[in-house]
């Protein structure tokens, strides 16, 4: 009995063993059949960012003979524009300057203290499904300044390169709007918004090691379930076995 009994815990702990490994690589890899193989997950994630500068062509910050209360309205310019980096139309321009699919980038607008939990973008609509693909979207964060007219853009995507594009798609592509909407409201270059962008976005990966994070804490849980489910089911057959003894 007793030695039966230690046969049955060594093999469930080697089914453990073996469940919580294959769990484990599937978490950082898809495992193929046929032909057979493991492709691995993107689950690294990059960060990149480039600040720019709400100006005028003719440069209220850096002309001496502009005063300071110009500078008022283009803190509240760039908030705005800041604003509409989330709306449908620039949205898909930006996604097109970094040769992405506009439904795969999302943009959270800038917080203010009246408004500080971004706002939902139309047509968007989450789903559990998000939490398996949330290392392979791309994602805008942008902040404004309350003191000076300067943006804060942080893109987040999953390799350095791709996020270094999209944070400098952002800005061409806002500014490719900003133009198309000047020219249809035929505003004169002269009174035009002027986007300056404060050197080029460098991209570097921001989770170094989480596959190996991922393999560790997914072994254990699935290990330590597999144990306790393995345990209960033994003892249940012990009680009904015990159960059907005392019948007889």
């Amino acid at each position: 009995m007793h030695l039966r009994e230690l046969s049955g815990r060594r093999v469930g702990v080697v089914v453990s063993l073996c469940l919580a490994t294959v769990v484990a690589l599937w978490s950082v890899a898809a495992i193929q059949l046929v032909p057979p193989g493991l492709k691995p997950r993107a689950l690294d994630i990059a960060s990149a960012q480039t600040q720019v500068v709400v100006d005028t062509p003719y440069s209220t910050v850096v002309d001496l003979r502009q005063g300071v209360e110009d500078i008022q309205p283009l803190k509240q310019r760039a908030l705005l524009i800041g604003t509409l980096m989330a709306t449908t139309a620039v949205r898909t321009d930006i996604a097109h300057r970094a040769h992405i699919a506009p439904e795969q980038v999302q943009v959270v607008a800038p917080r203010t203290p009246e408004q500080p939990r971004p706002l939902p973008q139309s047509g968007e609509k989450k789903g559990p499904g998000d939490l398996l693909k949330s290392t392979d979207q791309y994602r805008l964060d942008v902040e404004a300044n309350p003191t000076i007219p300067l943006l804060t853009i942080k893109a987040q995507a999953p390799t350095p390169g791709k996020a270094q594009g999209l944070a400098n798609a952002a800005v061409s592509g806002l500014n490719d709007y900003l133009r198309r909407l000047a020219a249809s409201e035929d505003t004169p270059g002269a009174l035009q918004v002027d986007l300056r962008q404060l050197g080029t976005a460098r991209g570097e990966v921001i989770n170094h090691g989480v596959q190996a994070q991922v393999i560790f804490v997914v072994f254990l849980l699935v290990f330590a379930l597999s144990c306790a489910a393995s345990v209960l089911v033994a003892r249940v057959r012990r009680g009904w076995k015990l159960a059907a003894a005392l019948d007889q």
